[in-house]
This record gives structure tokens, sequence and C-alpha cells, in this order.
């Protein structure tokens, strides 16, 4: 049971995301995109204190946590304890390609819906054969994980639409596994900065689609397909130019129930950037 102890730092945690503790500020589950936010945002504040920051994004108003790595130093029913005292569901978690396969009753233990393998190793990033590689590999675990009870996904980034001949790697990707066991998590914001067209990407891969990701971008800013420190035009929700109305309604009509807020930088203090993204996202009412 929370203490007062508790209840102050919580509160001096709300405080700084501009908000207060009180009354659930969060959507209604029914009728609505369920949003989350990826734990990578907040990696620096988790080391420190994965509890505190659990709960201080609970009182913004998510419903939901998708885990990093960051958080598997923690046996499977300690992480669902913790993540049951911060009232915030974890229905996925990302897991790194190296070894992947090994985390798979990890994964169904704590009771996940999805397993994202975030990136591929930066030495396949330049061949079509290293996406081959990956491609061969996703199948395998996704069937893997489909039999543990669970659906695998591939998160993208920007570096898999450079031109690799006449293709691109995530191209060699689609082609090269089965939509029935290898799904997509969008990342709006990365698809974006490539110089994709996020609406026409979801379209396009509307079998595959399951989760997206959200962070805005910012105006007069270059393409790339490095995902480094030169392609993080990254700003809040709403504050930048990436069209948000829109895409979230086609993600929802396509059968998407979960977006998380990953922004993996913030000008201002993480928990204000969340406590924005959220409110944006309410008016929003998607």
């Amino acid at each position: 049971m929370p203490t007062r102890r508790d209840f102050l730092r919580l509160s001096a945690l709300a405080a700084a995301a501009g908000c207060t503790l009180g009354p659930k500020r969060a959507f209604a589950a029914e009728g609505h995109l369920i949003y989350g936010v990826q734990l990578y945002m907040v990696r620096r504040q988790a080391i420190k204190d994965l509890a505190g920051i659990l709960k201080a994004i609970h009182a913004i108003g998510y419903t939901q946590i998708e885990l990093y790595p960051i958080a598997y130093n923690h046996s499977a029913p300690e992480l669902r304890r913790i993540l049951a005292d911060s009232g915030l569901g974890a229905v996925s978690g990302h897991f790194d390609y190296d070894g992947f396969e090994t985390k798979i009753d990890y994964a169904r233990r704590l009771g996940l819906e999805y397993m994202v393998c975030p990136m591929l190793p930066r030495d396949q990033w330049t061949s079509a054969e290293g996406f081959r590689e990956a491609a061969k590999k996703f199948n395998a675990w996704g069937r893997q994980v489909r039999d543990a009870g669970m659906t695998f996904a591939f998160h993208n980034h920007d570096y898999e639409f450079k031109p690799q001949g006449a293709t691109t790697g995530f191209e060699v990707l689609m082609q090269n596994t089965d939509p029935a066991l290898v799904k997509l998590e969008l990342d709006l914001y990365w698809l974006t900065q490539a110089g994709q067209d996020p609406m026409q990407m979801l379209i396009r891969h509307a079998r595959r689609a399951r989760l997206i990701h959200l962070k805005d971008r910012l105006p007069n800013v270059p393409t790339s397909f490095t995902p480094d420190a030169s392609s993080g035009h990254f700003i809040e929700l709403g504050k930048g130019t990436i069209h948000w109305p829109e895409l979230l309604r086609q993600a929802k009509k396509q059968g998407v129930r979960y977006a998380f807020v990953d922004q993996d930088e913030t000008t201002i203090p993480v928990l204000q950037s969340l406590n924005q993204s959220y409110d944006y996202l309410q008016k929003l009412n998607i």
C-alpha cells in the first residue's frame, strides 16, 4: 500500500509534468485507441526508480507501458508486481535482436501479447543480404512466439528505407516474411523521417500493422536513413508537422488498438513532455 512518502514523491513527479494526482484523466478504452508510453522514453528515470516513474506516467493518464530491456533485470513475477502496483498494463515489450529467442518464455510469463524486435544489428543495415538473414530469423521467431501464445512484430526506424540496389531493406523484410507470423509496429515519425508517407504505409501494411509509435517532427528538417542524433528532430505531439488526427483515425479504422508515445529525446523535462502529448491526444479524443 502506498505510504505518505510515496504520495509526496509521486506528487513531486506529477508536478514536474504539469499535472496533479487525483482522478485519472484516462480515455475510456471502448471506442478509443489505448495510449501508452515506450519505457525507452523514460530510460534515465527508470534506471533510478522504475516503480516511481511508472506511477508518475499513470498519474498523467496513460494506461499502458511498453517494456524495454532496461526492465528485464527483474524476474517476471517481480516485474508484474511493479506494473500492477503502478496501475499500468503492459501489452507489449521490446526485446533485442541478439538473443531474442531466449526471452520468449520470459515474455510469456510477463503476460505480454506482443514481442517486438526494435532494431537489426548495425552490420546488417548495409546489404539486402543482411535483411534477408533477419527475415529468416523473424519467420522462425514469429512461429515460436505464436506457439507461446503471443504475436511477433518488428519496429521500424529510417535505416530500413535506404536503397539497396533496386529495393530497400524494408521491402526485403516484407517480401521474405510470412504476414501471418511477422507483424509491424509502425513508428510514424521514423517513416516520415525516411521520406515515406505514413498514411500510405499504414494502408499498405494494414494486414501487418498492429501497434504504432508516436512522436512529432519539426518543420523544415532533412530526411535521413540513419537513426542518429542528426535525425532526431523530435517535438511533442501536436507541435510538429505530422497529421495526427488523420493517421490515428486510420490506424483505429484498421484495427490498431495500442499507440505508444516514444519521443527519444525532449528539450523539456520528460514528464512535462509526456503530459503535453497526453493533453493533445485527449483533445483529439480518438
